[in-house]
């Protein structure tokens, strides 16, 4: 058991046996540091974990509590994922075609979306600001920084990675078309088809359909629902297989919102570093915390320049902008070369725009809004699920993002309930569509980002009556 672990189940026993009463407060993190001799980030990783149990709650500037009312949640996943190690062509895009383009209607209830509600965005904000932008555009700017992207964009970009103490230096940084365009020119820029590529299990389907279009085999490697991949399992596949690439979502993972701790993270890195793999880190839903603070990148630790580390604000800003980036290391130039052969630049109006909200200021207040609306919403969700899901249903309880992954008794098939959701007008995200082998029959991603109200809580009661 990890020290956080030990820290969050000692304070979990005194919650429920009164020591700690409804309402009240515990003690701050330096004090939990000082008493219990263990470092700030043990503390945090304690508390996040007892916020996703539902014990606790964070309150802005005033610190941790203990919940009012413990909710009644199903139990979490506990034990990681068992795919066969074996290094395999990649072959799910029909599959994940079919999925998504069934669910693809605005009349269905959102739970298989990959995107949160689009009204808990600045959007209106956005467009003044992209019409300003638009209106005095200089001329020179749309081919100023043609590939790397807008300079003021990049400095700003450049300031968020140093609010978490990481140097990367607006020349690292290349803006992209959203985040998935940085990753296939990291992907591209270091492996030839037919290289093995190793990736979580499960993983996000858009990691096998990049994997697949470049003709590149995937090793899935054994993911724990909390913690994220198993580093020990990793390590055996590289001596096994020979990797060329780690692709690793390490924070508010799609679909099963683990989050490596901190020294995981640095283990990962220094692992791949040894080894001269380098990493693309997808580290898109990072913003979306709900704790005090958000959670070191893997790109934190990096020393050699082997993590592309990979964004966007699509997931917390921009929906529909497509303004991704990548801080690249060592391999920023082949992805510059990359990006100008193939779609050149970033549409520059967009990035105008978003540069300037970022100097505003007001970006900051618009994330703390939307987290803790995420992580009510996470609340509220799993509680239904507990309400309307067979016994033996198992919950995710992520420590931020807005996703949680559901285990369905063992007998149950997700592509099964997928079809006869949708006859129902609901739409999710069935398990295989997230595995290279086809695995998770009995598992299914559910989007918590859209507002709860009496359509959404009768549609997971007729989900939960589908899947019983």
């Amino acid at each position: 058991m990890k020290r956080y672990e030990a820290l969050a189940d000692d304070l979990a026993r005194s919650i429920q046996s009164g020591a700690f009463r409804p309402g009240e407060r515990l003690p701050s993190v330096r004090q939990t540091t000082t008493a219990r001799r263990i470092s700030p980030s043990t503390v945090f990783q304690a508390y996040y974990l007892l916020e996703a149990r539902g014990l606790i709650q964070s309150r802005a500037r005033s610190g941790y509590y203990v919940a009012a009312r413990p909710p009644r949640l199903p139990p979490e996943p506990e034990s990681p994922s068992r795919p066969d190690g074996d290094s395999r062509p990649v072959d799910v895009s029909e599959l994940v075609f079919d999925v998504l383009q069934s669910a693809m209607q605005r009349d269905l209830v959102p739970f298989g979306s990959a995107f949160p509600s689009p009204l808990l965005f600045p959007l209106p904000r956005l467009g003044r600001a992209i019409a300003a932008a638009a209106q005095d555009l200089d001329p020179w700017s749309t081919v100023d920084d043609l590939t790397p992207g807008q300079a003021e964009l990049r400095r700003q970009i450049s300031l968020r990675y140093l609010i978490d103490g990481i140097d990367v230096k607006p020349e690292e940084i290349v803006v992209t078309n959203g985040a998935l365009e940085a990753l296939n020119l990291g992907i591209a820029a270091v492996t030839q088809p037919g290289d093995a590529v190793l990736v979580e299990s499960p993983c996000f389907y858009a990691v096998l359909q990049s994997l697949e279009r470049n003709g590149l085999r995937a090793i899935e490697v054994p993911t724990h629902p909390r913690d994220g991949v198993d580093l020990d399992a990793l390590e055996q596949a590289i001596a096994r297989h020979a990797p060329r690439a780690c692709w690793l979502m390490p924070t508010f993972h799609n679909p099963l919102g683990a989050t490596m701790p901190d020294d995981a993270k640095r283990q990962l890195v220094a692992l791949l570093a040894r080894h001269e793999i380098p990493l693309m880190e997808d580290d898109v839903y990072a913003e979306l915390h709900y704790g005090a603070r958000r959670p070191l990148p893997a790109k934190a630790f990096d020393r050699d320049g082997g993590v592309i580390h990979c964004s966007s604000f699509s997931k917390c800003l921009a929906p529909g902008y497509r303004i991704g980036w990548v801080a690249a290391g060592r391999f920023r130039d082949t992805l510059a070369r990359n990006k100008l052969t193939t779609t050149l630049n970033t549409n520059v109006p967009a990035q105008r725009a978003i540069g300037r909200y970022l100097q505003g200021g007001g970006y900051d207040r618009h994330l703390r809004r939307l987290r803790a609306t995420l992580a009510e919403q996470q609340s509220t969700y799993i509680e239904a699920v507990a309400r309307c899901f067979p016994e033996g249903t198992k919950v995710t309880r992520a420590t931020g993002g807005y996703f949680a992954w559901i285990e369905l008794p063992q007998d149950r098939d997700a592509l099964a309930l997928h079809r006869r959701a949708l006859q129902a007008g609901i739409s999710i995200a069935p398990g295989p569509i997230f595995s290279a082998s086809r695995g998770f029959r009995s598992c299914l991603r559910l989007n918590y980002g859209h507002p709860f109200d009496a359509r959404t809580e009768q549609a997971l009661r007729t989900l939960g009556s589908l899947a019983g």
